[in-house]
């Protein structure tokens, strides 16, 4: 087999891509993805030292996309609904890519230098949505709040355990309830 692509680094990821979106992370294999891109079996060793490199790859690649939409919807939006508008598109993003989405928040790839960076981008525009104040414990446990929720309502949303209303939009689903939760926090006692 020869690569008659201009890319192989590129060729690699995007076959790996939709193998995890195929049959998940889990089942990934570095002869897979060569097969997929239509490689010598050695061919991915050029550039993932292994498995684990791959898979750190494409997490950090599913959190640049991540933090590319987040931000992209955040300038977008108008003032004060920041937050909402880079949940929805978090939302958005998993639900367009679920598999790629289970490697990035698994802890697959938690270790990897590049992952980590990638995530903490991912979280400093969730703090910035939030006009999260460094340092400040309530700010911090706010972001992690909604990054949490935003994460578990992906996870429903996934699995089908969650769905909006038949009348409601996803994007109407997710801003109604992050707007819920930050209205009962700004509530009075």
């Amino acid at each position: 087999m020869t690569y008659h692509h201009g890319d192989l680094r590129a060729s690699l990821l995007a076959s790996a891509l939709e193998l995890v979106e195929a049959s998940g992370p889990e089942q990934l294999s570095l002869r897979a993805v060569a097969r997929k891109a239509g490689v010598s079996p050695n061919a991915p060793y050029n550039h993932y030292a292994d498995r684990s490199a791959l898979l750190a790859a494409l997490a950090t690649h599913g959190f640049e996309q991540l933090r590319e939409r987040m931000t992209a919807a955040v300038a977008e939006a108008e003032p004060g609904d920041e937050i909402t508008a880079a949940a929805i598109a978090a939302v958005r993003h998993a639900l367009a890519r679920p598999g790629l989405y289970r490697l990035t928040v698994g802890h697959m790839c938690n270790d990897h230098p590049q992952t980590r960076a990638a995530q903490d981008a991912v979280k400093e525009v969730v703090a910035a949505s939030v006009v999260a104040t460094p340092g400040d414990p309530a700010s911090e446990a706010l972001c992690t709040g909604i990054w949490a929720l935003v994460q578990g309502l992906v996870l429903l949303l996934v699995d089908g355990a969650l769905k909006p209303p038949q009348q409601q939009d996803i994007d109407d689903f997710i801003r109604a309830i992050i707007q819920s939760t930050l209205t009962a926090r700004n509530a009075p006692d």
